[in-house]
């Protein structure tokens, strides 16, 4: 029967029944290990015993009243994300492009509020990938996303990742942000030199413009910081953030210093489902995890843990892997074989890792993957590396055979 869903996806011949940790069992019976996470979604793995309490307890009591009402569990997250980290005010969407899109429009209307309406372009990174939207897709600017979708919202000027030369010489009096991802996901997990990331704050100082950034992908203990601003050491005025920070469950938030939202008023932003009673027990219960004591630093040792397995796996495999890349649990892999093909042999081995930009995969185990799993999946990245070399073994032979 054809399907009747949109086909704007490439989709594998795999699907799957139920999950457990770190673990997806296919509708065939067969066991995965999940090395991509739904893409840093699933952040505590799958069926994770406290988010499916919190979200069952929830859905027992209310699911949504809308914004026009308070929301006490909003009010609860809200005051914790401020607490945990530089924002003095939060506002909950449902995906990382709604809360990119907020982060955009929040930055232009701080230059409004503060008489400059003229200063709404954002400076924004060749690399980068912030979401679906018409304005998040033009913040990109990838060619490939923005084809036969007429003209580009106006305002967004890329320069290349890294390069702060680049970003002054593209400083001019309608500019009036700087939107940037320190972990580049989608772009191949290229991650921001310190000196980078750092002299952006600077540059913004200097210039009095906002620093926003992108950390739906890479916030959320992925580096072993709740955010990764906090790995840098510098801090944003405004942050968008989604994916793992509800576990699974739909939900994105924008984080904000007072100043940088001083613009957004009554009436300036909503959303129908955001921060709904459902979502916030899920950000709540991931929060909970996140922040016990421990957790966060257990993190940042499994992510070293997992960068010395792909440093010995990549001097085992030099004609397969060229580089490894990344930080903690948000690993890449460059390779010499085209990525699809190592994610289809690195399938065929009951692993799932998660193609990006630059021939790279992703690596990208839930937040409480154990050692023992780790070093399961990287056993059998080493198998699909073998699979590689053998086919090339093999071609050898046959030329040799036939010269």
């Amino acid at each position: 029967m054809t399907s009747a869903i949109l086909p704007t996806y490439a989709r594998y011949p795999l699907a799957f029944e139920h999950g457990e940790g770190a673990w997806l069992t296919s509708t065939t019976g067969e066991k995965y290990l999940d090395f991509g996470s739904s893409i840093a979604v699933t952040s505590l793995g799958h069926t994770h015993p406290h988010l499916v309490q919190a979200l069952t307890q929830q859905a027992q009591k209310l699911w949504i009243t809308s914004n026009l009402f308070e929301i006490p569990e909003a009010e609860t997250l809200a005051r914790r994300l401020a607490d945990a980290t530089f924002a003095d005010l939060v506002f909950f969407s449902n995906s990382g492009a709604e809360s990119v899109e907020l982060a955009i429009k929040m930055a232009r209307k701080w230059n409004t509020a503060n008489g400059q309406p003229e200063r709404f372009r954002m400076i924004t990174f060749q690399g980068a990938f912030h979401g679906r939207t018409l304005a998040t897709l033009a913040a990109a600017g990838n060619p490939k996303y923005l084809d036969g979708f007429g003209p580009a919202v106006e305002g967004f000027d890329q320069v290349p990742f890294g390069d702060l030369a680049a970003v002054k010489a593209a400083i001019g009096p309608q500019t009036g942000a700087i939107l940037v991802e320190p972990i580049q996901g989608e772009g191949g997990v290229r991650a921001g030199a310190r000196e980078f990331i750092r002299g952006l704050r600077e540059i913004c100082d200097e210039s009095k413009l906002l620093l926003c950034f992108d950390e739906v992908q890479c916030g959320m203990g992925r580096t072993g910081k709740l955010y990764a601003y906090d790995y840098y050491g510098v801090a944003p005025d405004i942050l968008a953030s989604a994916k793992g920070i509800g576990g699974g469950f739909p939900l994105g938030a924008v984080l904000a210093t007072a100043e940088a939202a001083k613009g957004m008023g009554i009436g300036s932003h909503g959303t129908t489902y955001g921060g709904n009673p459902l979502a916030m027990a899920c950000g709540n219960a991931v929060l909970d995890v996140l922040l016990a004591p421990g957790f966060l630093e257990e993190v940042s040792r499994k992510g070293l843990l997992l960068r010395q397995c792909l440093a010995g796996l990549a001097a085992s495999h030099p004609e397969v892997i060229e580089e490894i890349r990344g930080e903690g649990l948000i690993q890449g892999i460059r390779v010499r074989v085209p990525n699809g093909d190592f994610a289809a042999a690195a399938r065929a081995e009951k692993l799932i890792v998660i193609p990006a930009g630059e021939n790279v995969l992703r690596i990208l185990p839930p937040l409480i993957v154990s050692d023992e799993e780790i070093r399961e999946g990287v056993s059998r990245l080493e198998a699909a590396c073998r699979h590689f070399e053998m086919a090339a073994a093999s071609q050898l032979k046959e030329h040799g055979a036939g010269g």
